[in-house]
């Protein structure tokens, strides 16, 4: 039997690949397969497998890195070209529909009810919390492909079916999140320091429009922190209360529903058994 990284794709790369393909069809259909739009899709889907099978033609390490680096740098143009062009096939923000969600889940959405406990203090820590995503992100990528080929593979399957089946939701339940699409029933401003200003400003400007249903801010960060207790435990102890202080700003900050934290975690829990069952065939 093949191990997995001589099989044809790597499970991230087929679900990343599906929620290419399917945006692609999506744009063909609405706006012509001849548009931008899906040229862009189809593009790199065929940059993806020239990679894959320039890699397969001669396995070495330079080459695998070629093609793991896909997809972090195809994260990043899909991730600002949905700004744009996700409006043009889904028109409508689904943000009610999730509220409805919420409330059935819970009877009131859980920002309005954190207004009570808000404070600037508390603001300017949790909006730390929040913006420590980024460079969790960053130094987590640069960290692991210093590592083994056999962990940096098991680390980016499980990353990338996060952002493939992430970015599927993003598409199919476009939103604009609590602070945008309830602003008018929050009575209490989300007041701080330089932080939370800095914080906000971020959001405004690098925030695509549809970046809400499910939290990859909750599933990325908690796949990195379990990932990590597998394989590097002070990276794990690191990072833990931190993490537990993003996940709670996703919602007093009101970037999120209750309904995208739970889809987020039930996501990193996929991922990591993904990630974990990848690494076993590999190694067995």
């Amino acid at each position: 039997m093949k191990r997995p990284s001589e099989r044809l794709m790597l499970p991230h790369e087929a679900i990343f690949g599906a929620f290419l393909f399917i945006t692609w069809v999506r744009f063909g259909l609405k706006l012509g397969f001849a548009g931008p739009e899906a040229l862009l899709y189809l593009a790199m889907m065929v940059l993806d497998a020239v990679l894959i099978a320039y890699c397969r033609n001669r396995p070495t390490r330079l080459r695998w890195i070629l093609r793991l680096l896909f997809h972090p740098v195809a994260l990043n143009i899909v991730f600002l070209h949905m700004k744009a062009a996700i409006p043009k096939i889904a028109p409508l923000r689904m943000d009610e529909a999730l509220q409805r969600v919420d409330g059935l889940l819970l009877g009131r959405n859980l920002s309005l009810r954190l207004e009570n406990f808000i404070h600037p203090a508390l603001t300017e820590v949790l909006s730390f919390c929040y913006i420590l995503f980024f460079p969790y992100l960053f130094l987590s990528l640069v960290w692991y492909f210093r590592k083994d080929l056999d962990t940096l593979r098991a680390f980016l399957v499980g990353l990338f079916t996060i952002y493939g089946l992430g970015f599927l939701g993003y598409t199919l339940v476009p939103a604009w999140g609590p602070w945008v699409a309830m602003a008018d029933q929050f009575r209490v401003p989300l007041l701080g320091g330089p932080i939370t200003r800095l914080n906000d400003h971020i959001v405004r400007l690098g925030s695509n429009g549809v970046d809400v249903f499910p939290s990859l801010h909750c599933a990325i960060s908690s796949y990195f922190l379990f990932f990590d207790r597998r394989h590097t435990r002070w990276r794990f102890f690191v990072y833990l209360v931190p993490c537990l202080g993003l996940w709670f700003s996703t919602i007093y900050l009101r970037y999120h529903y209750f309904i995208d934290l739970l889809c987020g975690f039930a996501l990193s829990a996929f991922a990591l058994w993904i990630s974990a069952r990848f690494e076993r065939e590999e190694r067995s």
